[in-house]
């Protein structure tokens, strides 16, 4: 039977962990601590308390930080004997806020002490003070006894009257954000974190876990439901928490799940209506069904509202986009979809969303570099389905039976030079092969001429502070940008070749397989360079004509 004490600075969260764990089977005691005072050192110098539960006081000056000296003086008090566990309460935001963040964060995933993470930093000086005192316990005679430690890492738990920045940003009439962004956000409900609590004092023998709620709710929707008007700053003006609701951060539950058996209860909407109170927002839809948002902030709504809008305008109007094999793109299941992006700005994509959504009646989702979602952009990419490129989100993608458009030459075919730009470059590491073999999806490639006509890249400039600020490869000179913000009016042609079915010819081991993942993506480059090759032959005009059908338009 534990002994437990609770050395929490929020009284909500520290009332609600007492509750929980008086009613614990293997919970003899629970107490509050004393305060950071004789009386507190002298309980664990005594033997009384076997496992302590320590939640760190915040810094006042951001609300995100935790407070290192007290910290230590509470850690350095643990190492007396007779303590046998400590469960000790971090924070999510450890992973810190970037445009490199792949959303739904696993603990595998490394920390660094390096970059613009102060927040982050923070956060992993105090977990490694924590492994710094309670690794071991040591008596006078050198004999050392394993100490059991819990690190959990909660997403933002929001509370009433507390001093936390989501506790300040939800309870104010004015809400400072960045402009053009609308971020996932995760918000726990303190009781679903005292659950959490008492299944680590129950069950867990050490480890670190993150803590999430079920779902994410964008911050745009948050900010509504709790009457707050975004007040936009210049960008130049942001601190440290600003980063927080500039970019998604999400961590992933699925470990705490599997190993303790927790679930939360209350979904990141519901946890926020909670802590405005019942007659404070709403979580309901129109028809009373519970509000439910996508994970990578995937809104169907946002496309077809552009869709029949400056989308359709675009598509049908100013590119007149001449589409041929849409039959190829699978009306249901998972694909990977194999595409050229060309003209610097990235209307290729966004318009492969809207023409997928208006033609086959589905959202794709696009594998994207970060720096579409650091710098501003007249859409928001993590609306239209764009989530960071890496082998997880891939992996996400098709294990959940949709379509993945992949453009393998990444960021460097946007900026390729107007002189060869019709001509495919390297593949990268081929890792759509891989994808694609390990979750046995189809491989449909797709390309698209006139895209590389609308921003031509003539020259670049090598500028490392904008590197820096935009996360682009370099300036590029191309007309009519940046005098202007419109693209050239250059007629689109985009087709859709045969699919390749990797799933069918090869099993998923073939996906470590080099030779095997070379000779497919060989096979599709190949077919993508001969359909444009056809298509360039076809085509008469850079702004008018089809070349499919070879009538005039």
């Amino acid at each position: 039977m534990a002994r437990v004490i609770v050395v929490d600075n929020d009284n909500k969260i520290s009332s609600d962990l007492i509750n929980r764990l008086n009613e614990s089977s293997m919970v003899e005691e629970c107490q509050i601590a004393p305060g950071l005072n004789g009386d507190f050192t002298s309980l664990l110098a005594e033997g009384a308390i076997d496992t302590i539960i320590y939640s760190p006081q915040l810094q006042p000056n951001n609300g995100m930080s935790p407070d290192l000296a007290e910290a230590e003086t509470v850690l350095e008090g643990c190492t007396h004997a007779g303590i046998q566990k400590v469960v000790l309460l971090s924070s999510a935001a450890i992973y810190g806020a970037s445009p490199y963040n792949p959303g739904l964060i696993s603990e595998s995933r490394s920390l660094s002490l390096k970059g613009n993470n102060p927040i982050g930093v923070h956060w992993i000086e105090f977990e490694t003070l924590a492994e710094k005192y309670l690794r071991k316990l040591t008596d006078g005679k050198d004999a050392i006894a394993p100490l059991r430690l819990t690190i959990l890492r909660p997403s933002a738990v929001p509370t009433r009257g507390g001093t936390g920045y989501f506790s300040q940003l939800f309870s104010r009439r004015l809400a400072f954000t960045l402009p053009l962004h609308d971020p996932s956000i995760q918000l726990l409900s303190p009781d679903d974190l005292a659950n959490a609590v008492c299944c680590a004092v129950e069950k867990s023998n050490g480890g670190v876990f993150n803590v999430a709620p079920d779902g994410v709710i964008p911050l745009r929707i948050a900010l509504r439901m709790a009457g707050s008007k975004r007040i936009p700053v210049p960008r130049p003006l942001k601190n440290d928490q600003l980063e927080y609701i500039h970019y998604s951060w999400t961590v992933s539950g699925e470990k705490i799940e599997r190993e303790l058996d927790f679930v939360p209860k209350r979904s990141s909407a519901e946890a926020l209506a909670d802590f405005l109170g019942s007659e404070s927002g709403s979580v309901s839809g129109q028809s009373g069904e519970r509000l439910e948002f996508d994970d990578f902030g995937l809104d169907t709504n946002y496309i077809d509202a552009k869709g029949r809008g400056i989308l359709k305008f675009l598509h049908n109007s100013y590119f007149r986009t001449e589409v041929k094999g849409i039959e190829y793109v699978p009306r249901e299941g998972r694909a990977v979809l194999t595409g050229v992006h060309r003209g610097f700005m990235p209307f290729d994509g966004v318009l492969m969303v809207h023409l997928i959504a208006q033609e086959v009646g589905r959202y794709i989702r696009t594998l994207i570099h970060p720096a579409l979602v650091k710098t501003p952009f007249p859409f928001n990419f993590e609306k239209l389905g764009g989530i960071n490129a890496c082998r997880e989100n891939a992996d996400y993608v098709l294990q959940q039976d949709e379509l993945l458009s992949w453009f393998p030459e990444g960021i460097q075919g946007a900026f390729r030079y107007y002189r060869n730009v019709y001509q495919l470059g390297k593949f990268g590491r081929d890792e759509y092969v891989k994808a694609a073999l390990r979750n046995r999806a189809p491989i449909v490639p797709f390309v698209t001429v006139g895209s590389a006509e609308i921003f031509p890249v003539l020259a670049k400039i090598q500028w490392h502070w904008l590197k820096r600020l935009t996360l682009w490869p370099c300036f590029p000179i191309a007309p009519p940008f940046p005098l202007l913000s419109f693209p050239f009016p250059a007629k689109w042609h985009t087709q859709f070749l045969e699919p390749i079915h990797v799933e069918k010819q090869y099993p998923p081991e073939a996906a470590d397989d080099i030779a095997t993942v070379q000779a497919i993506s060989q096979e599709v480059k190949n077919r993508m360079q001969e359909a444009i090759d056809n298509m360039l032959r076809q085509r008469k005009h850079i702004f008018f004509g089809s070349i499919f059908s070879g009538e005039e338009s």
